[in-house]
């Protein structure tokens, strides 16, 4: 079985390989802004569907070559009192991090699968409760100084080395990472032994 990956993380597509699949991956370019009034998980699940529906008029158009048999496309946010994005810069990355130690947050993410052949539909999502121990501003300043968190919801990657921050998770570590592979693969085992 094919897959096609409607995503541009190189996090997600890494999670793929590591079910022995080399994914066909396409960016969406599409607007990602929606309504935020929406609940967290209806915005993530809301995402993952808009960038699954570019992708799929993409693959229609002459700009791509279907090349699997199962579209994934995702969102994930990071959620205290409201959606803490991708940092712009440095110091908005720090802001982020001061924002999370010594608290817990609760990352979201939105998945949908759309099985190209039979045309079988589905919309997950997943949450996952994080809780950050109290970091000192030296170790946080020197962590962004890496430039790992520049491309993150939230500004940090729990695989990376901000993994000694973190006292406890309750819920799905993949989903943290950016896609709830697991509960995907519970709804879908096809995908695992196709």
């Amino acid at each position: 079985m094919g897959i096609i990956l409607a995503s541009g993380s190189p996090r997600r597509m890494e999670m793929i390989r590591s079910l022995g699949k080399e994914p066909l991956v396409i960016k969406p370019e599409c607007d990602e802004s929606l309504g935020m009034e929406l609940e967290p998980h209806q915005l993530v699940m809301s995402l993952a569907l808009k960038k699954g529906l570019w992708a799929e008029d993409s693959l229609l158009s002459e700009t791509f070559v279907p090349g699997g048999d199962v579209l994934i496309a995702a969102d994930t946010i990071v959620y205290l009192g409201g959606v803490i994005g991708k940092p712009t810069d440095e110091e908005d990355a720090l802001n982020m991090l001061r924002s999370l130690s010594g608290r817990s947050h609760t990352v979201f993410s939105g998945v949908y699968v759309h099985f190209l052949p039979d045309g079988k539909k589905r919309l997950l999502w997943e949450a996952t409760e994080v809780f950050v121990k109290a970091c000192e501003d030296a170790w946080l300043t020197s962590y962004v100084a890496t430039g790992e968190p520049m491309d993150k919801a939230g500004g940090y990657a729990i695989q990376g080395s901000f993994s000694e921050m973190i006292e406890r998770i309750e819920g799905s570590y993949d989903n943290v990472v950016g896609l709830p592979l697991q509960k995907i693969l519970a709804t879908f085992p096809e995908i695992s032994v196709l």
